[in-house]
């Protein structure tokens, strides 16, 4: 009788227990989550530990993956950090947001971003480092950074190179001052891994040349191992920020109702990647982390692009998605407990690029859109006879035309660059060099599952005219169902648009001389 006693006690007890658990969980679920953003400034896919990279330590980028989903097809708008980070705080495209879209313009006021709107529903925003930009919100009638409310204020000692802003402690300062009763918006963005690295950091770290993943467009020399290996410093750099974000999220017991997304802004700062829609100028790192919703240990092949990140804030948040957003909610993909391809609508993600640095005669811009598919990515170069990596020659302070390969300001000033251009005539050389600077075609067609690199040019090859024709259908579908100024009137507006930082000097390009002119 004892017995049964205790045991009927017990079960009561577990009962209650579990009862209390379960509602618990409940009210967790119940709960707006806070939304966590993580933006590194130009790393390229497969740059992390969690996708094989050997050179980049990132344990809190592998733990977001981890403990929720890897993506391993998420590209960003453009391949250049203002416009692309534009697009992904408005749900737009970049050519619907007019000088949003372009490299160190303005930001309208009149286009809305997810963190005035999540404001505007009860919560507490703010960002750190690197919001939006670079550019001039100000002149867009904003009285703040896009990103919300600066938290800046924190310092610490860095290693040359590499900003001093603690980017973890002004994180720490915004959820002190949280009200208890509002859920969060934060955007941490991190300066690196942009340029200028240290040189010779990541041998200097221990790292090993061997690690050093290059990619195919870049020669496999140790020069450009060496610069790699400074790059994975600088990943290394954002991600331990990251990592004490965490922490402190766990410590204040936010962790677990908190949706994090981690990824960044366009490609690596090397020849052929950033400022370029190829794949390593587009294709990004992603995880995503939301215990409440997100079933962990998978991995999404789905095509995601910047746009659909703000919607996704919004509904995660309960809030209406405006129509004017063009991107999707990935919240079906997050609750789905699938891994590999989720939603198979998910066809097609887009990419542009209108004006990156000043590097063209009147700073013009080089126009690109890019398509990609599951399989393929589709380009179009508007202006083809435009240098698309700047012009070779600008002019100096003292206004005399400076040397030839003195110019190509569209890749940041690095290593590789000054590699590619010193050794341009060596045979083993001039093929990438080339590949980086010369002009292109108006079209270009990649199969990225046997060319990841995009090397071979197949839109010239009439085995694939066929898939050709039905893409370049495809994409201006789309450019004209939302209004593209390239396919509508030429796209002339871009080159009106003020840019804001600094502008260079360079020759007129020459003009061709017709047929009947001497």
């Amino acid at each position: 009788m004892r017995f049964i006693l205790r045991f009927t006690v017990c079960v009561l007890l577990f009962a209650t227990v579990t009862q209390r658990s379960a509602a618990a969980a409940d009210a967790s679920a119940a709960r707006r989550p806070n939304i966590l953003l993580a933006i590194s400034d130009d790393q390229s896919y497969p740059y992390c530990g969690a996708y094989g990279d050997k050179a980049a330590k990132t344990p809190a980028f592998d733990r977001i993956a981890k403990e929720g989903i890897l993506f391993t097809n998420a590209f960003c708008a453009s391949p250049g950090c203002s416009p692309s980070r534009a697009a992904l705080l408005t749900g737009r495209h970049t050519w619907q947001v007019e000088q949003a879209g372009t490299h160190a313009s303005s930001f309208p006021k009149k286009y809305a971003v997810y963190p005035d709107i999540l404001e505007n529903a009860g919560y507490f925003v703010g960002f750190t480092g690197k919001g939006w930009g670079p550019g001039n919100f100000k002149a867009g009638g904003r009285t703040r950074n896009p990103a919300g409310v600066a938290w800046q204020k924190r310092r610490l000692k860095s290693p040359r190179g590499i900003s001093n802003r603690d980017y973890a402690a002004n994180f720490a300062d915004f959820l002190k001052a949280k009200p208890k009763d509002k859920p969060f918006c934060f955007w941490y963005g991190g300066s690196e891994p942009h340029r200028a690295y240290q040189k010779g950091a990541g041998l200097k770290a221990g790292k090993k040349l061997a690690d050093a993943f290059v990619p195919p467009f870049l020669p496999d020399t140790p020069e450009i191992r060496s610069d790699l290996l400074d790059y994975a410093v600088e990943i290394e750099w954002f991600d331990s920020h990251l990592m004490r974000i965490i922490k402190l999220l766990e410590k204040a017991g936010e962790l677990d109702n908190t949706l994090i997304v981690v990824t960044s802004d366009n490609g690596m700062p090397f020849p052929r990647a950033k400022a370029n829609c190829y794949e390593f100028g587009i294709h990004g790192i992603m995880a995503a982390r939301w215990p409440a919703k997100v079933k962990p240990g998978r991995t999404v092949d789905d095509l995601v692009g910047f746009v659909d990140l703000a919607p996704t804030f919004l509904e995660s948040a309960g809030s209406k998605v405006p129509k004017a957003m063009s991107g999707r909610s990935l919240m079906n993909v997050f609750t789905s407990p699938k891994s590999g391809r989720v939603d198979p609508s998910r066809t097609r993600v887009f990419s542009a690029r209108e004006r990156h640095s000043s590097s063209r005669y009147n700073n013009w811009t080089y126009p690109i859109r890019a398509m990609r598919t599951e399989r393929y990515l589709y380009i179009r170069n508007f202006r083809p006879e435009r240098w698309p990596a700047g012009a070779p020659r600008k002019y100096g302070a003292d206004g005399e035309l400076g040397p030839m390969h003195g110019g190509y300001h569209d890749i940041d000033a690095c290593p590789s660059l000054t590699f590619l251009i010193e050794n341009r005539d060596k045979p083993a050389i001039s093929r990438y060099f080339h590949l980086a600077v010369d002009k292109r075609p108006a079209e270009e067609l990649f199969d990225v599952k046997t060319d990841p690199g995009n090397l071979k040019n197949l839109a010239t090859d009439p085995r694939h005219a066929g898939l050709l024709k039905r893409l370049r259908k495809e994409m201006d579908s789309e450019l004209r169902k939302t209004d593209d100024p390239r396919v509508i009137d030429g796209g002339d507006v871009y080159e009106t648009y003020k840019r804001y930082s600094r502008i260079r000097k360079f020759p007129p390009p020459q003009r061709k001389k017709l047929k009947n002119e001497n």
